[in-house]
């Protein structure tokens, strides 16, 4: 079974980026692309999987109730097939049992494991009224695995939690393509998770998508912002829009400018150059890769990931006490759609700051030595980057955390 907005015609092409090369199908309405493989498409591993009669009903009465065992219990098989392509070599067992099993990587001598839950939000609001579930699922691993990587951990394993009210494979499946994308991006295993029908909970169409992940990190190395001192530099790693936070407020500039006729998704803003859809819905982007490589070769001090909150609710989180941050808010280049959003949703230069990422997913603290190398480091390994400010002692009553446009000048 395939809901309405599957049916669109699916382009299959390749792309190459700087997080690597994929092959992807892709619905021509959003110019960008996932990496995920589509239902249907001539890489569909999952496609040559036998599937149950659905109109079989051993519980006719469930049935009824709106959870078809049959159909939903068959699915899993598809499930492992989605799973098993981000196969690591620590799993003992995935898909399809009670539990699933890991051992930690045996070149750890002294493993710290290290867990994080985070779900997509409101942004799949969004993805439902595109009919498109597959960026999200990206997004849903990002979330998580970029939690890890910011204490230094190496992502191993991660669940996902997706519920809908009324069970649509087509649409799940979508979702677990976009989750095992972001799997292998981050090079964790999906190891398993739970898909619930409940029907009465969700509207129809929309899905609930969260996310779990453990890692790993030896114990001396784990980055926890305690060597943070004056004199420090902040670097600023790119982010790809505004990846999966504030969307509430996202939404009611979209609905708002939707009902008095000013633009859809499917508009394309000339300062944004495509459309509302790619630059809303275009996925969190995940660090785990660069970040394990500088943390191989260089001491980072912290990691900050930009999420809810933006860099007042993000940032002091790793600062130790005597200290402040002191960011230069010109000093990198916004993606257009935080400008587009600021102008239609008539939002303060504070509160911008305040709710999104604006433009940074990360900042990475490092001392002033290093902070040449390290910057050329990421820049090499494909991740744009700039020195956005420094570490500076506290003063009695000043906040851990000062936008200082002055920094540019000195």
């Amino acid at each position: 079974m395939r809901s309405a907005s599957s049916k669109a015609a699916i382009t299959t092409a390749s792309f190459t980026n700087d997080e690597g090369s994929f092959e992807f199908a892709f619905r021509p309405c959003l110019p960008y692309p996932t990496g995920v493989t589509l239902p249907g498409s001539p890489d569909d591993p999952a496609a040559k999987t036998p599937r149950g009669d659905a109109d079989l009903a051993a519980a006719p009465r469930y049935a009824r109730a709106g959870v078809n065992l049959d159909r939903d219990e068959g699915f899993v098989e598809r499930i492992k097939e989605i799973a098993r392509t981000t196969f690591r070599t620590e799993l003992l067992a995935g898909v399809g049992g009670f539990a699933g099993l890991f051992k930690t990587p045996e070149r750890y001598t002294e493993p710290v494991l290290v867990a994080s839950a985070d779900g997509v939000g409101t942004k799949l609001k969004l993805a439902a009224e595109l009919g498109r579930f597959d960026t999200v699922g990206i997004d849903c691993v990002a979330m998580v695995v970029n939690d890890l990587v910011v204490v230094g951990a190496e992502p191993l394993v991660f669940l996902d939690y997706v519920a809908m009210g009324e069970m649509d494979t087509a649409r799940i499946e979508e979702a677990l393509r976009g989750i095992a994308e972001g799997c292998r991006r981050a090079g964790c295993a999906l190891l398993g998770g739970e898909t619930a029908a409940m029907p009465g909970v969700y509207a129809k169409g929309e899905l609930e998508l969260v996310g779990f992940g453990v890692g790993v990190v030896e114990r001396s190395r784990v980055i926890d912002g305690s060597s943070i001192g004056e004199g420090d530099v902040l670097l600023g790693v790119a982010s790809n829009g505004v990846h999966s936070n504030g969307f509430s407020l996202v939404r009611q500039i979209f609905d708002e400018g939707k009902a008095a006729g000013k633009f859809d998704l499917l508009s394309t803003p000339p300062e944004l150059n495509t459309t509302l859809a790619a630059a809303l819905l275009a996925p969190t982007r995940i660090y785990v890769k660069p970040i394990l490589n500088l943390v191989r070769d260089f001491t980072l001090k912290g990691i900050v990931h930009v999420t809810g909150g933006g860099f007042v609710g993000n940032v002091p989180r790793i600062l130790p006490k005597g200290v402040c941050a002191r960011i230069d808010p010109h000093a990198w280049p916004r993606p257009p759609i935080f400008d587009w959003l600021r102008g239609q949703g008539e939002i303060a230069e504070a509160e911008m700051l305040r709710v999104f990422n604006c433009g940074l997913g990360l900042v990475v603290v490092v001392a002033r030595e290093d902070a040449q190398e390290i910057h050329d480091r990421l820049r090499a390994l494909g991740e744009k980057a700039w020195p956005i400010g420094r570490i500076a002692r506290r003063r009695p009553e000043e906040p851990p955390l000062v936008f200082d446009p002055a920094l540019a000048e000195g």
